[in-house]
């Protein structure tokens, strides 16, 4: 019986991309017409329940009679809140907005957000991705509208201006002046000059070994007498530049690697221009990970692999070793994911810029450039995690007045790449939308792929409070593989909780991670039940993965020449890729 097929797209037609490209730039790529449908769902279900409108209006009464008897209880001396704020927001919490009148208007603040999340949540009828629309953008507005975004209201910010005359808001004004030009010029932050790669960051020492037109393959330098004789190899996200796991000496997780004995080598992705726009996703994989892995092998000969992957980077992978375990030809030893998911049916709130509206938005503004700005993803980004990513940062810039220092980690974030535009809707398509790989339909060299395939040794990284990679979603890596496993959890969230190193001054205080390993034959556990069971060992997970490396490798040996003597090494780490604008 043949496989079912899902349809195909239809082609952007060349007559709408000027106006879809024009919405696109001030949209930062998010389709209207998603939303507004979103919306639309949302409010006309609403409008014929009045059972839900009646519990809506209930709700309000009651909430507004909490909130006037909290404050007689108040004006009596009374300290406790009618209301707490989510531990992760932080707008309300500094000493100033303990006090009247700010006290009042922040405590009916987060009733009424509160009453929103109830009035865009648990509408009979809506589809549930049209919800999660409807809630995130409420809370959008609610956010724009906080009382700790307005001069006039936040206390902080009244303490400061009278505190210095004013100036705090001339120099934000000169601040938000410095970021618009920096946007509308394409330019970099204040300070980016600092943290360059090969001069400031990207320094752990190595030569480009091999090169294509879609990589360079960096092998690092030894920096012990002996090494393990299986050599280590780093698939980054082709989304982000590989530096994030090269950052500065302290906290650079190639340098812990070869400092504990291991051969590194790491993919450098190029950062496509118009001239790659029909770059596929099976460019990607043949290009990417299997040339790199060809190449190690070469270089490397008879040594088996230990794969490591990083974000979509870790996806990409797991689709190489399915392949390669399906073709009987793999020479990894072990697979390390790190924040990358397989089952993409739950991608948290990244999931909201994902359907077929949105989708077609973002092909039609490709197809004009031949490839997606990163700086258009970073927006979206910004907005999943506005509190922390927009408005502190007018608080506390544009507010207040302050310089926020630009750190590696901010640089990093700020050195956006592209994205070929047929690459990009495939993975859209293929691994968001459809789900293709965790449901056995993707296909590599003409044939599906299923990760109940792979056999290696797995070890998974989540992190807390990953807003790109939810820590659920990637854990469903066990329900598609049966294979020997070690999953930890980490504190942090999707960059800081992988850049976690265990000492120095990049090592974070409070640092911890849940660890528990599962036998191939074990059955399985659901995540809640293994985050309760797991126990919290606090510290870097580097030290448990570099063990469990250790354990998986030979006896150490005298290190390789760079190259292996096979491959000719081209140029100085960190290489030609990384350094294109």
């Amino acid at each position: 019986m043949p496989e079912p097929t899902l349809p195909a797209a239809a082609t952007p037609q060349p007559l709408d991309l000027p106006l879809k490209a024009a919405v696109g730039r001030l949209t930062h790529g998010i389709s209207p017409i998603a939303v507004g449908s979103a919306l639309f769902d949302w409010w006309s279900h609403l409008a014929v329940s009045p059972g839900k409108q009646l519990e809506l209006g209930e709700s309000a009464l009651r909430k507004t009679m909490r909130w006037w008897l909290w404050l007689n209880s108040a004006a009596l001396g009374e300290d406790d809140p009618c209301i707490e704020p989510a531990p992760q927001d932080h707008r309300f919490t500094r000493p100033a907005w303990r006090h009247a009148p700010h006290q009042a208007m922040a405590q009916g603040f987060l009733l009424w957000e509160q009453w929103w999340q109830e009035a865009t949540r648990g509408v009979r009828g809506v589809s549930a991705h049209h919800e999660e629309v409807a809630a995130f953008v409420a809370r959008q507005v609610l956010d724009t509208l906080s009382p700790s975004n307005s001069v006039a209201l936040n206390p902080e910010v009244l303490e400061e201006t009278l505190r210095r005359g004013g100036a705090n808001l001339v120099e934000g004004a000169a601040n938000w002046w410095r970021d618009a030009m920096a946007v509308l010029s394409d330019g970099k932050p204040k300070d980016a000059e600092k943290f360059v790669p090969g001069r400031t960051v990207a320094l752990t020492p190595g030569k480009v070994v091999f090169r294509n037109r879609l990589i360079e393959l960096i092998q690092y330098a030894p920096a012990t007498p002996k090494v393990h004789p299986e050599p280590v190899l780093i698939v980054p996200s082709w989304i982000m530049k590989y530096y994030i796991l090269d950052l500065s000496p302290h906290n650079s997780m190639v340098r812990h690697l070869v400092e504990q004995g291991h051969t590194v080598f790491m993919i450098s992705w190029r950062n496509p221009g118009p001239e790659e726009r029909e770059l596929a996703m099976e460019d990607y994989v043949e290009l990417g990970v299997l040339a790199a892995l060809d190449a190690v092998q070469r270089a490397l000969p008879r040594r088996g692999i230990h794969a490591v992957g990083y974000c979509l980077g870790g996806t990409l992978l797991a689709i190489a070793a399915a392949a390669l375990a399906r073709d009987d030809g793999s020479a990894l030893k072990s697979l390390s994911l790190l924040a990358a998911q397989i089952d993409f049916q739950e991608p948290g709130e990244l999931g909201l810029f994902i359907d077929e509206s949105q989708i077609a938005f973002l092909e039609d503004i490709m197809a004009e450039r031949g490839c997606l700005d990163g700086r258009q993803m970073a927006g979206a980004f910004a907005l999943i995690n506005s509190k922390d990513l927009v408005w502190s940062k007018l608080v506390h810039e544009y507010l207040m007045g302050a310089q926020t220092p630009l750190t590696d980690l901010r640089a990093w974030n700020a050195d956006a790449t592209r994205m070929p535009a047929r690459m990009h809707g495939e993975y859209l398509r293929g691994l968001y939308l459809h789900n293709d790989l965790a449901e056995g339909r993707y296909r590599v060299r003409g044939r599906p792929v299923a990760v109940q395939d792979i056999r290696l040794p797995v070890f998974c990284v989540a992190t807390e409070r990953d807003h790109v990679s939810p820590w659920r979603s990637v854990y469903k890596i066990h329900l598609l593989t049966d294979t020997d496993m070690d999953f930890v959890l980490t504190g942090g969230g999707h960059n800081v909780g992988i850049v976690n190193p265990p000492t120095g001054p990049g090592a974070f205080a409070g640092a911890h991670y849940r660890h528990a390993h599962r036998a191939a034959d074990a059955p399985y556990v659901d995540p809640q039940q293994w985050f309760d069971a797991a126990a919290v060992h606090p510290g870097s997970w580097w030290v448990p993965w570099q063990r469990w490396l250790a354990q998986r490798s030979g006896r150490p040996v005298t290190p390789p020449a760079l190259g292996g003597g096979v491959l000719t090494p081209l140029d100085d780490a960190p290489g030609r890729y990384v350094l294109q604008s």
